[in-house]
């Protein structure tokens, strides 16, 4: 029987533009891309020159600290490109593939008879250790630090997420050996969170070797930080080990075929997309792969306006653009209107039904099921950082934001430990961003702190 949580605290952003579950292309992408950014604290050391022949699961990057973890090519075929920014700082490494889908082989043990340190090192080796995530900071984790436990998030939350069940319908097998290798690697277990609403339809609640939970309740219910924090807080010395069920299931393809095999179902989205539907593709997949996706010209004036391209969702994915990359850890891409205009009167002007306002400044609020074409328009600039509520409002999270928000940028030390520095990373409060009247970059301000307290306590 699960554990079954409630959430009062929270959003759901009214946002058009949700996939429908059908598979509509199988995109095979001529050029692919290795990006150090998608990897937090990460100093890479580069292992490829252009002109090097590659296969899926090739090595083309390591970490400078632990040159044990290494990044793969999610493709076969020759590096064509390697892009460097200021001081020769690793920005890309772009594949051209050769569309043979050639793997490299990697010798793997019997999951079921093998040593921890044994399957530690096949991960390792095969590229796939960056798919686990470590609390706090949301980091790569240290191999050599044993976690409190493991945190599986069975359902997204944010919007127009994708939907887990359908995207991974046909992976149930491998996805119960990726459990049952990661339980082998911690004492604390495994704890699987599934929607409440969603939960005796998913197959996925009849996971072995979990410890299950249900939760209930508005976005950000789906991160695993929040659920983390519900179930098993995170304290200062304690480590714990988060990864989502499509990187679940490569491990259990790893263990099962040998080949480090990413290719995955990801959700086309958002309000300028024609067919919003499912594609399967690779990370690192270039955005013009699914320009025909992208509604040019419509009716309206947003519809009008340019595309932004958001790999992710639009809380906390990347502004791409058009020829830009799918990051390694996102399932999504998001298309939707760049608001660059100025309108007139802004909210005190009446009535404003196609507006959404979390605030109940519109009328909109008497439309609860209604969705919206929204933008990317800021409407306004930065504001003075003022204590106003709102952002308790949106996180349920027993922390205090606004006092943690100054006393990183006080770099407080003991304050930020105090007021929940090790329990959140960059999506927890994306929606504090989002409500924000000051329109102050809260993710920003929480990825500085996470590097100050990388820093000091290194």
């Amino acid at each position: 029987m699960s554990n079954h949580i409630r959430l009062r605290r929270g959003l759901n952003i009214p946002l058009k533009g949700n996939a429908l579950n059908q598979i509509t292309k199988t995109i095979s992408s001529d050029i692919l891309a290795v990006k150090p950014a998608d990897f937090k604290s990460l100093n890479p050391k580069l292992l490829v020159k252009e002109g090097d022949a590659v296969k899926a699961g090739t090595p083309v990057m390591a970490d400078k600290k632990n040159l044990e973890i290494v990044f793969c090519s999610p493709t076969s075929g020759i590096v064509t490109q390697i892009f460097r920014g200021e001081k020769r700082k690793l920005l890309e490494i772009r594949i051209q593939s050769d569309n043979l889908n050639e793997y490299r082989h990697i010798p793997t043990p019997n999951f079921r008879s093998a040593s921890r340190k044994e399957l530690i090192d096949t991960l390792l080796t095969s590229g796939l250790w960056p798919t686990i995530k470590q609390r706090p900071y949301g980091i790569i984790p240290n191999p050599e630090i044993e976690p409190k436990a493991i945190f599986i998030s069975g359902f997204d939350s944010s919007p127009l997420a994708p939907d887990i069940d359908f995207a991974l319908k046909a992976e149930y097998e491998t996805v119960q050996i990726g459990i049952d290798i990661l339980n082998m690697l911690t004492k604390g277990g495994i704890h699987l969170s599934l929607h409440a609403q969603n939960y005796a339809s998913s197959p996925f609640h009849k996971l072995e070797k979990v410890i299950n939970h249900s939760f209930d309740g508005p976005h950000p219910a789906g991160n695993v930080g929040v659920q983390i924090h519900n179930i098993d807080p995170v304290n200062k010395g304690e480590v714990i080990w988060t990864v989502d069920l499509y990187s679940v299931a490569a491990i259990g393809k790893l263990f099962t075929k040998g080949i480090y095999d990413v290719r995955k179902l990801i959700a086309i989205t958002g309000p300028r997309v024609k067919r919003p539907s499912y594609v399967e593709c690779l990370p690192g997949m270039c955005m013009t792969d699914i320009k025909e996706y992208a509604l040019i010209k419509g009716e309206t004036k947003i519809e009008k306006m340019p595309i932004r391209y958001v790999s992710g969702n639009v809380l906390t994915g990347d502004n791409v653009g058009p020829h830009g990359y799918l990051g390694f850890y996102h399932n999504q891409v998001t298309l939707l209107s760049e608001g660059n205009y100025h309108e007139m009167f802004g909210w005190i002007k009446p009535l404003r039904h196609n507006k959404f306002s979390f605030s109940r400044s519109y009328f909109s609020w008497l439309s609860p099921n209604k969705r919206y074409s929204m933008d990317t328009n800021l409407n306004g600039g930065e504001r003075a950082f003022v204590m106003t509520g709102v952002y308790e409002k949106v996180l349920p999270m027993d922390i205090y934001p606004m006092h943690l928000f100054k006393a990183i940028l006080a770099e407080d030390i003991d304050k930020m430990e105090a007021l929940g520095i090790y329990e959140i990373i960059e999506e927890d409060v994306a929606l504090c961003e989002y409500v924000c009247p000051s329109k102050t970059d809260i993710q920003e301000i929480i990825s500085k702190g996470i590097e100050l307290m990388i820093k000091e306590m290194s």
